[in-house]
């Protein structure tokens, strides 16, 4: 399904594609930043604080590391500072790449088992599939960050990943 490239490339499209949304929204007022938008998680600020969240709870299950607190439902209100969220941001960027870096091809042939508090249900699913989601949520999240964005008159970079530099 996948490997360890696509993890390692995605990491990196990770980070540029954040880098690239903070560094327009950081234009906008902070207002603006929090304007209800209609998006599933509201605001630009709410969108890219849930994604922080859904990345800090996807890398508890796959690298170990601490859980953030509340659920889905407190994902949006998570970060309420911008500089928090915008730093924190940054870090986890950091902490995914590296996590990737180091990743040994066999963890992704194997299964894993975790209890899912959106399905309310103790979940196993292979590896790697768990991995395109991470990635893949990511990606769709960032998107509907990047339309609230334009919306309010922002100008982030292109999202095509054969954009970015090798």
């Amino acid at each position: 399904m996948i490997d360890i490239a696509y993890v390692r490339l995605m990491a990196r499209y990770n980070r540029w594609q954040n880098e690239s949304l903070y560094g327009a929204a950081d234009g906008l007022a902070d207002e603006e930043r929090r304007r209800e938008r209609g998006a599933f998680f509201g605001s630009i600020q709410g969108t890219l604080s849930h994604l922080l969240w859904a990345d800090c709870i996807w890398m508890s299950r796959f690298a170990g590391l601490p859980k953030p607190k509340g659920g889905i439902k407190d994902s949006p209100s998570q970060y309420p500072h911008w500089a928090e969220l915008k730093r924190e941001r940054a870090v986890f960027d950091d902490t995914i790449a590296g996590w990737a870096d180091r990743l040994d091809p066999a963890w992704l042939s194997g299964d894993m088992t975790w209890y899912s508090g959106a399905a309310k249900a103790e979940l196993t699913r292979p590896k790697a599939l768990l991995v395109a989601h991470f990635f893949n949520h990511q990606t769709h999240h960032r998107g509907q960050v990047h339309c609230m964005l334009t919306q309010a008159g922002a100008k982030p970079a292109a999202t095509d990943l054969m954009a970015m530099q090798a």
